[in-house]
Formats: C-alpha cells, structure tokens, sequence
C-alpha cells in the first residue's frame, strides 16, 4: 500500500541461516513478516516457525514490566515494579555480593535465545559490565563446543566450506542433520545439486523428513560416526583413490592415519555403526569415485561422548580424497570462524583473573554462585540435569535474575525479571554460522510497554551503579562500529552505512570458495590428522550398555515446530506439535509390550518425562526419540527431555551429551 514502510532485519534465533527478512511497516506498526527475496541464501523463504514472529511479540502472555517476586520459588508469582525500583534493588544486592563473597560469585548465564553480536550471545552483551564487578565468565558450549574444537585439530578451525557451494557438489553426504527442520535454506542449493545429478545420502540414527527426500539412508548407532568415517576411507584406500598430491603437499601425520583405517575393515564398522557391510562399502565406492563431495555435519552429531573426535575424522575425509582442494568439496559444520568481526570483551577491566563457569553445568556449578543473572537462556528447559537445577533455582541465598520475553519456567525461579525487547524491537548486527553474510537488524517499531534491549538494560544499569567507565556507555551504532573496525581483509569495504543501506552484505570471499585448496590454518599450514588410536571415541551409550539397567539410547533431536525452547508457548505451535511422543521402534516396543497411543514414562537414574508411544521403524532397534523444545511447565508430568539427560562432558571442548544417555520406558 502507498506509504508503506519496508524495514530490513534479520532473525536472531539459534539456526544456520540467519534469515534476512523484510518487515512491513503501516503507521509505525509492523504488520508484515517476510523472507527477503533479493538475499541470496534466504531467498524469500522463512521457517514455519518464524513465519509467526510478528504475532509471536503481541502475544497475550508478554512480559511488559519489571517484576518482583512475591511467591514461593518456582511458583512464577510476581508484582509489577517500576525500573527504579528494580534497578535500585538489583544494585544493592550486587553490591552486597562482591562485598562478601567477591564478583565471582555472580554468574552471567548468557544462552542462544539471540546470537547478536549486539544484543545477543555472538557479542557476548553486557560482559563489559561484568567484568568490572569482577563476575565470573561464562563458557556458552551448549550448542558446539565439541564440533568447534574437533575441527580445530584438523583443520586449524572450524570454519569449512560455504554451503552455498552444496549446488556444486556431485556426492552429499547429511551426516546427523535434518536441514528440512533445522536449517531448511539449504535444501535449495541440494535441488540444485541433484538437478546436475548429485546423489544424496542421509546418514542419521532417525529417518528424518530430510532421510526421506534423501536418495539413501544409513540408519547409524548414535555416536559411532567416526568408526563409519574410518570404514569409508577404508573403502577409498582399497580403491587405491586417496589424493596422493594433496596428502604429500597438505597433509601431515597421514602414515599414522592410514595404519588405523586399515584397522578398520567395512565389516567392523558395520558391527561397530549398526549399518549393514554393503551399505557401508556402497557408500564408500561412491566416496571413492565422486569428486566433489561435500559433507553437511551438524551440531546433533557430537552432542555425545566422542563428539569433538567424530568432527576430527569426519574433516580428515576430504583431506584423503583431496575434496578440500574442490570448491563443493570438503565438510560444512559452521562458517563463524570465517568472521572476524572485533569483538571487544574488554577484559582490561578485570581487576584481576576470574574463574569460567560452563553453562552445561549449571546443575553442579550453582551451589557456591549468590547471583544467577539469565538472558537469553531458559535453563530451566534446556540444560541437562534438569531436576537438580529446578531444585537449586530454588534456593533463597541465590538472587536470580532474569531478563526475558515471555514466563518461562526459568522466569518462575526470578526474584527480579526485567522485560526485555524482540528482534523487531531493537538494533543488531547478525552474521549466519550457515552462511558468508552479515545482516543488519533495524528495528521497525518501538518496544512495548516498558521493554529495553539488553544493551540499555546494562547501559542504565551501570549508570544506576555509579560506573564511569566510559566504554560501559557506548551506543549500539558505536559498539557496531567498533565490531567492523577489525580491520580484516573479509571486512574491506563494509561499513555500517553500508550495511544498514543494504540489509545484508556478503563477507570478502570468492564465489565459488574453497577455503583450504592451498592450505589450512595450522602452524605448519597442513591439515593434521588424528593420531591412531584416537579417531574414534565409542559413545557412553555403548561403554556402559553391559552394565546399566536401561537398555535404550535417547535422542533428542530439533522440533518442527519449535527451536530450542523458543515458541514453547506460542498456542498454535503447541496445538500442532500435540502432546510429547517417544518414537519407538517395533521391536522395542514389543519386547515391552507397549502400544501406539500408550502414555510412557522414559526414565534413568536422573528422572523422567511424560510421552505417548509412537511405534515406527524411523528408529533402529536400541534407540528412542522424543523432541526437544517443549517447556517443562507445559508438558505432561512437568518434565522434558532433559529429566533423564546426564550432566556429562563430552571428549573436546566441554561439549554436552544430549544424545548419549540410556533409558527404559514403562507404562504409567
């Protein structure tokens, strides 16, 4: 309509894609959602989730004001107060921490709910204030931790290859991802590929939406990737179709290497992964003899014991096939280390060192914290060992804070929450970790009620405080002005003018881009392969199955419908997601005597959840499925998934194991 304003943004929530949309605008109200057509990775498209952002900030059940609690913990009663009146109590009680116990003791427990660099966890918001309280770091490992550091010892990082260069490629391999629901751009640049003939291999404990369209699935034992990475290369060496060139040039400690894959014989990995031997060898063949193939292994695949080694030798692939070298060749994790935006922590401002707390390890690390402080996080619904952390939240020494959108069940626990804005609502600045852009957020109406985005929120309460550091006090233009003063060549000729003109620009790298044809970024400038002996990492599903009571391991991959806990509340998601299932496969299912429809408890030594039994061979026999995402508060029997997942680290990097524990399931 004449006089419609169209407003450029992004989408800030915990996916690849990092959409650029198009917000429409009529008497200084949004009114309209959409994909950005003209962004070469959006294309126009948003997901079934976001397509409802709009609607999801007028939600009925928004949080407006600051609160104060006036119930028992847990029990999400509140007052409405005015900012002057939480920011004078939250100054007090801060102050009184760092008298008696020290700054540590206060802990800024920043999640994925946003991944701006400005507002969001990609910047890591607010720790310039943190730092001179002295507070405690916070270790945000939740999501990739295991992957990243994997990678990192293989390639020297954990950037790979662009994803748009999937179109290239004539072999992909989906290993432990569902892009159709959890990063469905993708998808495109796939068609555009098996319109030139590419084959598409899904490589998942689950037969996902993405298996289905897929032309084979390879249906793994959770966590055993790396043994099958080791029995494909052993295929490719039997072919005598390793790149001899680029090992000798790229490559070092490939003598070493080669000794264990030949240790590992198609048959033992197919006893190993659970893959049928010629299922394994077909695949390998195709590996052999098919260049350029490109990799696509996501954050689902090293939430387990051996996560961080299964990234390691899944990179060690093309580095044998010399796919690296090949634009459309190599393995796609995430593209954050191809930016280098500058940000600045300002860890000057500690007056002296501070211990790191582990955000996966809320559970055994709250018990010495007096100061909880949450923003974009919902622990409460997302970590593991979710009762003990209900439980610890409840305790009256510990001062929690809450910054937040909507009632979580972590919003339950606040003794003060404070209202913070949505994406529409304030500036940011967004690089995908699925893609080679950044994207400028402008906001397109103001916030509701008395809402303030999280750099306000710290901007006035380091006034409130007293501080004088003048860095505490920089606008959201100047602090995005000083993240693209880095000075790196990926950044030459973007400035914030130009970004906030355009919407979204491409980072300085080729068309088509093959990041390590001429070498990697490791000390010696070669990849480095795993030492024998340390390629594959067995998952604790598989170590303790002799000896543990439960029998069945869980995933719990993405939902459809929501991601991560966000649109938990939204009442037409929750009315198509229906209540919780457990897919179980028929075998199980028998052996049990369960039937489809039936209500279940899933249940180990760390608690239990609520789902209906949904029979179906999507699953292998020894594994069982139910979807992350759902608040506990709205879920039968007050629990999610994460009641039964262990707090455990991972092989590399602190990396959880969400997909790594064992379970029963009994009827209620």
């Amino acid at each position: 309509m004449p006089g419609d304003l169209r407003v450029l943004g992004a989408c800030p929530l915990d996916c690849p894609d990092t959409c650029s949309w198009v917000v429409t605008v009529e008497d200084g109200r949004p009114v309209g959602l959409r994909g950005n057509p003209d962004h070469p990775y959006t294309r126009g498209a948003l997901c079934v989730k976001v397509n409802r952002y709009l609607e999801h900030t007028r939600a009925d059940d928004r949080i407006l004001h600051p609160m104060r609690r006036t119930g028992p913990k847990g029990s999400g009663q509140f007052e409405r107060i005015t900012w002057e009146e939480a920011l004078d109590e939250i100054s007090v009680r801060l102050r009184g921490i760092v008298e008696e116990h020290g700054g540590e003791a206060i802990w800024p427990y920043l999640g994925t709910g946003s991944l701006g660099y400005l507002q969001g966890c990609e910047g890591v918001a607010g720790r310039r204030f943190w730092n001179m309280l002295g507070a405690s770091k916070h270790y945000l490992n939740i999501c990739s931790g295991a992957g990243n550091s994997g990678l990192r010892r293989t390639t020297g990082t954990a950037a790979g290859m662009d994803p748009e260069n999937f179109a290239l490629a004539k072999l992909i391999v989906l290993w432990g991802t569902n892009p159709l629901t959890s990063g469905h751009h993708l998808w495109k640049f796939i068609q555009e590929a098996r319109a030139n003939g590419a084959y598409v291999v899904a490589v998942d404990p689950i037969r996902t939406r993405s298996a289905d369209q897929a032309d084979e699935h390879l249906a793994i034992r959770p966590g055993t990737d790396a043994a099958l990475a080791l029995g494909l290369l052993n295929v490719v060496l039997a072919e005598n179709a390793q790149d001899d060139e680029f090992l000798a040039e790229h490559t070092e400690g490939w003598d070493d290497f080669r000794e264990e894959i030949l240790r590992h014989p198609v048959e033992r990995v197919a006893e190993i992964t659970g893959i049928p031997a010629e299922s394994v060898h077909r695949l390998g063949i195709r590996l052999a003899r098919t260049r350029p193939t490109a990799l696509r292994a996501t954050h689902g695949l090293q939430r387990h014991a051996g996560g961080g080694t299964a990234l390691r030798t899944i990179a060690a692939i093309p580095g044998v096939t010399g796919d690296w070298r090949h634009p459309g060749g190599g393995v796609a994790f995430s593209t954050s280390d191809h930016v280098h935006l500058a940000v600045d922590r300002r860890d000057d401002l500690l007056a002296r060192p501070v211990r790191t707390l582990v955000m996966t390890k809320l559970a055994s690390q709250l018990d010495d914290v007096k100061c909880l402080w949450v923003y974009a996080a919902n622990p409460a619904g997302s970590s593991p060992d979710a009762n003990t952390i209900r439980r610890k939240l409840a305790r009256e020494d510990l001062f929690t804070v809450v910054m937040e959108q909507f009632p979580t069940d972590t919003v339950d626990y606040a003794d003060i929450v404070l209202p913070a804005t949505m994406q529409t609502e304030h500036m940011d600045l967004h690089a995908g970790y699925g893609h080679l852009y950044l994207l400028w957020n402008e906001p397109a109406g103001p916030p509701p009620g008395e809402c303030l985005s999280t750099t306000e929120t710290f901007r006035r309460l380091a006034r409130h405080m007293g501080m004088s550091e003048p860095s505490l006090y920089d606008s959201d233009l100047e602090l995005a002005e000083q993240l693209l003063s880095s000075g790196h060549p990926s950044l030459a000729g973007i400035t914030l003018d130009r970004l906030r003109k355009e919407g979204w620009v491409r980072m300085n790298y080729p068309k088509p881009f093959a990041p390590f044809a001429d070498g990697f970024p490791t000390p010696s400038g070669r990849l480095r392969f795993p030492p024998a002996k340390e390629a594959y990492v067995p998952p604790h599903s598989v170590r303790a199955a002799g000896s543990s009571p439960y029998r069945l391991t869980l995933i719990t991959p993405a939902s459809h419908l929501f991601l991560n806990t966000t649109f938990g509340n939204n009442p037409e998601l929750r009315r198509r997601a229906k209540d919780p299932v457990v897919l179980v496969n028929p075998a199980d299912a028998a052996e049990r005597g369960l039937a489809g429809g039936q209500r279940v408890r899933v249940h180990n030594d760390g608690g239990e959840f609520l789902a209906d039994v949904e029979i179906s061979d999507r699953v292998a026999a020894g594994v069982v499925a139910s979807p992350k995402g759902r608040w506990p508060k709205f879920t039968p029997g007050g629990a999610n998934p994460n009641a039964v997942v262990a707090e455990r680290d991972g092989d590399m990097g602190r990396g959880p194991a969400f997909h790594d524990n064992l379970v029963e399931i009994s009827a209620v």
